[in-house]
């Protein structure tokens, strides 16, 4: 059996992750996408529209189409941040906290059953390995020349 890039295998276990995610957020009529824009918004102070995209890793064109989604769904509203006369702040409803409270639940139940599963020093090289290709790919270092081996 051929070995598995290092990619592949990074991109497989986050599609799944995805795809749970995406399963369980179904259940209440909504996606991975929004529960992520929940949890990433301050639900007592809300949070300047600008900063959920880098927040989140998300373009701006995907951010807009999924805050306009929540918008309608009576998750969010909008409100003109008085600090930047150009910038909004996004603060989330009664019905959005209470999805907010349901995605986190979400996520600690999946992080618990990580737990559960994987001995607490594998974690910890895998979240060392993790950070450490995160690094890898931010320095930006990795196509510096043309040369592939």
């Amino acid at each position: 059996m051929k070995e598995k890039t290092i990619d592949y295998i990074l991109r497989a276990t986050w599609m799944a992750v995805t795809k749970m995610y995406n399963e369980e957020a179904g259940k209440k009529g909504s996606t991975m996408a929004t529960g992520f824009a929940l949890i990433s918004i301050d639900p007592e102070a809300g949070t300047p529209s600008t900063s959920l995209g880098p927040k989140m890793g998300m373009e701006t064109t995907s951010l807009s189409r999924t805050l306009k989604t929540m918008e309608d769904k009576g998750l969010i509203y909008r409100k003109p941040n008085p600090n930047d006369g150009r910038g909004v702040l996004i603060f989330l409803t009664p019905f959005g906290k209470e999805m907010r409270d349901y995605s986190k639940q979400v996520v600690l139940r999946f992080d618990e059953a990580v737990k559960q599963s994987i001995p607490e020093e594998e974690l910890q090289i895998f979240k060392k390995v993790a950070n450490n290709i995160l690094e890898l790919v931010n320095s930006k270092k990795i196509y510096l020349t043309d040369k592939i081996k």
